[in-house]
């Protein structure tokens, strides 16, 4: 059974972009829109093995979500892969500390993303 990953952006461009990159490495994807929306498809789901998350969005920004996330034990070691524009020092400290396991600045290589998410699933 293919790994699942749930992709969190508010671009559709971008959330298309990295579903067809995760979809043609073999993952199967459901994608959101925003924190708010991302927990509503997650609790939907019967399990996601890896999650890819913007941090600026509308709703529930990729912080809150989270740090949602990582309260519910059931979520608690879920990989998570933050995925945005924000480049500062002080957001990546932001996102490693709330419970990322990784932080991307877009624009991220399609190969260098696909390696890191490989990585993360084992």
């Amino acid at each position: 059974m293919p790994k699942h990953i749930l992709i969190v952006d508010d671009s559709k461009t971008v959330r298309n972009l990295v579903a067809f990159i995760m979809k043609k490495e073999g993952f199967s994807v459901t994608t959101a829109e925003n924190g708010y929306d991302g927990l509503e498809k997650l609790y939907a789901m019967e399990s996601v093995d890896l999650i890819i998350s913007d941090v600026n969005m509308p709703r529930m920004d990729g912080f809150t979500f989270i740090k949602n996330l990582r309260e519910q034990e059931a979520y608690r070691d879920t990989p998570v892969v933050i995925l945005s524009t924000e480049g500062q020092d002080k957001d990546i400290q932001t996102g490693l500390d709330l419970g990322a396991n990784l932080y991307m600045v877009k624009p991220a290589q399609p190969d260098k993303l696909v390696r890191n998410v490989k990585m993360l699933l084992g």
